[in-house]
């Protein structure tokens, strides 16, 4: 018997929780339940975290969550809870299976069957932002080697344990070649391990593209946070339906289980909701838990149902669909099926399907770190880079020089062109005269300097060189 904790959310939440419940109890499920609030309600009653911390307590003990949708309340002061989980419980592996149900379930793409592996706890979703001048706003991108590192091992333990062919990294490096560099390079670095199954890389413009139109040419596709969530919403609309996709999401030693669609508050309290996209989160759950008897029994059950044509309003079709059910009626007839195999889509066999378990990730030694230069960022309402450029060398300390200005990333400075569109938003570079170095305290001297001109400095970013490699990328133009 598993204890596990469970949130019924906002929403449709509370209708497909009962029905995802009352089936995988139906089949025999070995859980106990331990029931939690989350959400909007615990927002609106002033915890701008959306969970008590007694709920921390019980998720924590527990370490198995099976969470409906919830929503977060419009407007500033409230942070995704699904964010917030996900990071404080390390919970850094979101898997999420697409496959077409041809033709049960109306796609364009009948023989598609990926599944999305994507990085859950940094990138932009670290969620550090910034407005920086009267124009300008920041997001950081944060990408780590053990947060490369971690996903990648799983996606190909997870292709491994699945005799999967191949596993596809997605990244936008020729842009980002620092953050999303990293990714690939640690990709490439992890692939050489796994020679039996075929690596590859794509950009993820194009990527994307030939996903949307020729998924059956992936098989696992491993990237980073932001297009992990893109895609795999594309991915599962493409399959027929987003309402039909659940997600596990993988931590060391918590998890947490959802359908990947939000909580609809439009279509609460009418009985029309489909339940399969929490059920399929309740299936990898039960996976996980090592009840792969009733994973399994609950899969074919729900595979035979919609072979059976008993659909809810969502997929439902005309001429193709036999029957169009309520939430609770489609619970019913799943539970009316278990015991039962799909006699036209492929059954399923979950026998190596437990809960992976990977090694812990192993810091490699300490790089020679060399202080290089220093960007200072600087809020000016002039238009010409050149003025600029006049004003800000007076900061320049003895041995120090202003190399470049850029704006929006794109060099003005020198040798800018009249046409580039420039905000109040400069980053300005320092760099030491050949033949000398630069320290932190030349850095100090920059910004005492500044406040003597009343030049506004918004922030600094120190300029590294790692065994000897420039760490830092040059302006766009440059």
């Amino acid at each position: 018997m598993t204890r596990i904790t469970v949130a019924k959310g906002d929403g449709i939440g509370p209708e497909i929780m009962d029905a995802t419940l009352e089936i995988i109890l139906a089949a025999g499920a070995r859980i106990e339940i331990d029931e939690i609030e989350v959400g909007e309600k615990v927002y609106l009653a002033g915890n701008t975290a959306g969970i008590a911390p007694e709920s921390w307590e019980t998720i924590r003990r527990n370490k198995i969550f099976l969470k409906a949708p919830i929503t977060t309340p419009q407007g500033g002061g409230y942070k995704s809870l699904n964010v917030t989980t996900r990071k404080f419980l390390g919970l850094y592996a979101n898997v999420r299976p697409c496959m077409s149900l041809h033709p049960f379930v109306s796609t364009k793409h009948p023989v598609m069957d990926i599944v999305i592996v994507r990085e859950n706890e940094e990138d932009l979703y670290a969620g550090i932002e910034h407005q920086q001048t009267d124009e300008v706003v920041q997001c950081l991108k944060l990408i780590s080697r053990p947060g490369c590192e971690k996903i990648v091992r799983y996606a190909f333990e997870y292709a491994r344990q699945q005799n999967r062919k191949k596993v596809t990294c997605f990244t936008k490096d020729n842009i980002m070649k620092q953050t999303d560099g990293l990714f690939h390079k640690v990709f490439d670095e992890i692939a050489s391990e796994y020679p039996e199954i075929e690596n590859e890389h794509w950009i993820i413009d194009i990527g994307a593209a030939k996903m949307a139109d020729t998924p059956e040419a992936f098989d696992v596709i491993v990237m980073p946070n932001l297009y992990g969530d893109v895609l795999s919403d594309v991915a599962a609309q493409i399959t027929g339906s987003v309402g039909l996709a659940g997600s596990a999401n993988i931590g060391e030693s918590c998890s947490m289980f959802e359908a990947i669609h939000g909580s609809a508050p439009r279509r609460a309290g009418q009985n029309i909701a489909n339940p399969s996209g929490l059920l399929q989160g309740a299936v990898m759950m039960l996976n996980h838990i090592g009840q792969t008897d009733i994973a399994e029994n609950v899969q074919n059950a729900w595979l035979r149902t919609l072979e059976e044509g008993i659909h809810t309003y969502d997929i439902f079709k005309e001429g193709s669909s036999k029957q169009k059910v309520g939430t609770k009626e489609f619970a019913q007839a799943v539970i009316a099926n278990l015991g039962k195999k799909p006699s036209i889509l492929k059954s399923v066999s979950y026998a190596n399907n437990s809960a992976l378990m990977l090694p812990a990730y192993v810091r490699k030694p300490a790089a020679r770190k060399e202080l290089a230069g220093v960007d200072v960022f600087v809020h000016w309402n002039g238009t010409n880079p050149d003025d600029l450029a006049e004003k800000v060398k007076k900061l320049s300390g003895q041995g120090i020089e202003l190399t470049m200005i850029t704006n929006r990333g794109i060099k003005v400075w020198p040798d800018g062109f009249n046409e580039t569109f420039c905000t109040d938003h400069w980053r300005c570079r320092f760099k030491p005269v050949e033949g000398t170095s630069i320290n932190k305290s030349h850095i100090i001297d920059i910004l005492k300097n500044a406040l003597y001109e009343n030049i506004d400095t918004i922030k600094t970013e120190n300029l590294y060189s790692f065994d000897g490699n420039a760490a830092y990328s040059m302006g766009q133009g440059q």
